[in-house]
């Protein structure tokens, strides 16, 4: 179990189901839907589901651009300072959008490894026994909220990213 709400995930770095303690302690339907979803992760990682061995190797690229993008940002204005070459400092800036848009990019790539686990691993678990009929719209919802999550990231990672364009603009 660890700390936190919205921590549930499988690292198939461990192969390790990590559940949050409201997720673990539960016995809702949401939180066997969670738990479902993330399931669906660990048998994707067992039966090598193509799809999900790309995004881990993309995530981990995404990771260390986004890592030098960050960088790249605060790197351009000491740059352009020190050089005194407004073109230096463009170029800087534009390595810097082109490596955090590849995080952006990289986690909308991953929505259909998040819609297989939910609705193509977990949604048939459940339905073999798990939950009633009358329940199924609800856990259909859940899944649709988990396999979504990686939407959400992308528009926040794009609102954080014009952000930093606001300041630097202004």
């Amino acid at each position: 179990m660890i700390g936190g709400e919205l921590t549930d995930r499988y690292d198939p770095r461990d192969d390790t189901l990590y559940l949050s303690q409201g997720v673990a302690r539960s016995a809702s339907v949401g939180a066997m839907a969670i738990v479902a979803h993330e399931v669906g992760h660990a048998i994707q990682h067992a039966t090598d589901y193509h799809p999900f061995v790309w995004r881990q190797r993309l995530v981990g690229f995404s990771q260390f651009s986004g890592r030098i993008g960050s960088f790249l940002l605060f790197a351009v204005p000491v740059l352009t300072l020190i050089t005194k070459t407004p073109a230096a400092g463009l170029l800087m800036f534009l390595a810097a959008v082109g490596t955090l848009g590849i995080s952006v990019l990289v986690q909308l790539l991953t929505l259909p490894v998040e819609w297989d686990a939910s609705f193509g691993r977990a949604l048939p678990i459940l339905e073999a026994g798990y939950i009633e009929e009358s329940q199924r719209p609800a856990v259909r919802r859940i899944l649709r909220a988990c396999a979504l999550t990686y939407v959400a990231s992308s528009l926040a990672g794009l609102l954080n990213f014009w952000r930093w364009m606001r300041l630097l603009k202004g």
